[in-house]
């Protein structure tokens, strides 16, 4: 089973579609989860949110979504009612997804400050094979004896005072392979996620 991973999509709905577009189109995934920051830097916050909304794509609140945006009444009380963190079975794996880390949406996980041991323990504490996040930009992929931790790294394409890797990801639950994808690219283009760590 395939899983579509996206984050940090921040108000840029021409971005979302392309990669909803391809995530349904070019890979064929079963799901789509996003880790959070619909809203804020981007433009149209009402579409995103709107979007992800009539999709019933599974979310969770990222820093940003706990703003006040201006947003139309529907999406500002779907962006309230947004949890914090998400725990789901798909299949046979136990997938557990927060914007930034377990309980707290303003701290990331960044692989260069995080060892194998301390995510084998925390993947042990949640009782879950796979920890989604966000919040860093960065996409991430670590492997450890328990399971996986994964970001997706940022969807948004426009320019910012904070950068975006451009890039969603995609999961397969049989293996836990994870690969990223650079959505400003024409065709869906694989990048080596080592680049970013």
């Amino acid at each position: 089973m395939q899983i579509g991973i996206i984050s940090d999509i921040h108000g840029d709905l021409r971005a979302l579609d392309t990669a909803l577009e391809r995530l349904e189109n070019h890979h064929h995934v079963q799901h789509i989860l996003c880790a959070g920051d619909l809203v804020g830097r981007g433009p149209e916050g009402n579409g995103v949110v709107t979007r992800i909304r009539e999709r019933g794509i599974t979310t969770v609140k990222g820093n940003h979504d706990e703003w006040d945006h201006g947003l139309d009444p529907e999406n500002a009380t779907f962006l309230r009612n947004l949890p914090m963190d998400w725990r789901g079975k798909l299949g046979s794996v136990s997938v557990f997804m927060c914007h930034g880390k377990p309980g707290n949406n303003l701290w990331g996980l960044y692989r260069d400050h995080i060892s194998n041991t301390l995510l084998d323990m925390m993947l042990a504490s949640l009782k879950v094979d796979v920890l989604i996040t966000g919040h860093t930009h960065v996409p991430l992929f670590a492997r450890v004896g328990r399971g996986c931790a994964i970001n997706p790294g940022s969807l948004y394409t426009f320019k910012s005072a904070r950068s975006s890797s451009h890039t969603y990801g995609v999961l397969d639950l049989s293996s836990l392979a994870f690969d990223v994808y650079d959505i400003a690219q024409a065709e869906p283009t694989t990048l080596d996620i080592r680049e970013f760590s």
